[in-house]
């Protein structure tokens, strides 16, 4: 991104992003109906912030610096309501996408999530995020290599670079409603994150709820296509400057015509291993 560019130069839109509230409680979200009286996750307070279309920067974005990207990649997928086409066709091209965009030596894909926000639900589809999070932390980023290597692998993996990174893309119409923001991951200070018990049923993982700060920069990538996939940085090994996490958060553009068809979309994630690990 030029930095001689001013950012009130680009095309923006007010969008309402809802980020942490204050609290000196144990945050806590849960993936399904928590017990009686729990919240399903830790109150949030709306904050008006300008985002900026990422389509106008004068030099695109980068996963490794400003913790996103947008590359083209046509997809062979033809129903992503299919399970077996999604692990049989999307995981093989997104593991060549990867290595090349990214130089990784290794890619191991381990989960998506089929997100729409239609009123009608589909096959395991889930509805939009609307709140600001990174999907993971210092703590539980590291803990994929364990999980999803062999024994001996994953201790010699560890000591090298590792990385997850999130790949977002529709699946049947442009983006115009509900579209997906990005912060730049330079404008985020260390005492923005704020670690949160993420709940599954037998299990606690751990994820970042993030705190409001008026440095943050704002993006999306306007009438993003199905032909196109969003690269997003949930954690890095690294510590040399090399953007470690993004947050982001699904938010109602103002400027969305009546009657704008319902964002779908596919988010697909990826353990990144590099040489020399």
């Amino acid at each position: 991104m030029s930095l001689d560019l001013p950012l009130s130069d680009l095309p923006a839109t007010e969008g309402v992003l809802h980020y942490l509230a204050p609290s000196s409680e144990k945050l806590v979200s849960y993936t399904f109906k928590p017990p009686a009286g729990v919240p399903s996750r830790p109150r949030t307070e709306p904050h008006t912030v300008p985002i900026r279309d990422a389509r106008k920067l004068v030099h695109a974005a980068e996963l490794d610096r400003e913790g996103f990207a947008l590359v083209s990649h046509a997809t062979r997928v033809r129903d992503f309501l299919d399970p077996a086409q999604i692990t049989g066709i999307y995981y093989p091209d997104l593991e060549s996408l990867l290595r090349t965009a990214t130089g990784a030596e290794k890619v191991v894909i381990f989960d998506y999530t089929l997100r729409s926000a239609a009123d009608a639900r589909e096959r395991g589809v889930r509805e939009p995020v609307r709140f600001v999070h990174n999907d993971y932390t210092v703590k539980s980023g590291p803990r994929l290599v364990g999980d999803h290597l062999p024994a001996l692998e994953a201790e010699r993996r560890r000591h090298g670079r590792h990385a997850v990174v999130n790949v977002w893309r529709p699946i049947r119409n442009p983006v115009v409603a509900t579209p997906l923001a990005v912060c730049d991951a330079r404008t985020i200070r260390g005492e923005d994150w704020a670690a949160t018990d993420l709940v599954y049923p037998g299990r606690v993982g751990e994820v970042y709820s993030v705190r409001f700060n008026p440095a943050h920069r704002w993006f999306y990538y306007s009438g993003l296509r199905r032909d196109e996939a969003l690269l997003i940085k949930t954690y890095d090994s690294l510590e040399d400057g090399t953007a470690r996490f993004s947050a982001h958060s699904a938010f109602d553009d103002p400027a969305t015509p009546a009657g704008a068809p319902p964002r779908e979309s596919i988010e697909v994630r990826a353990l990144l291993l590099y040489p020399g690990g």
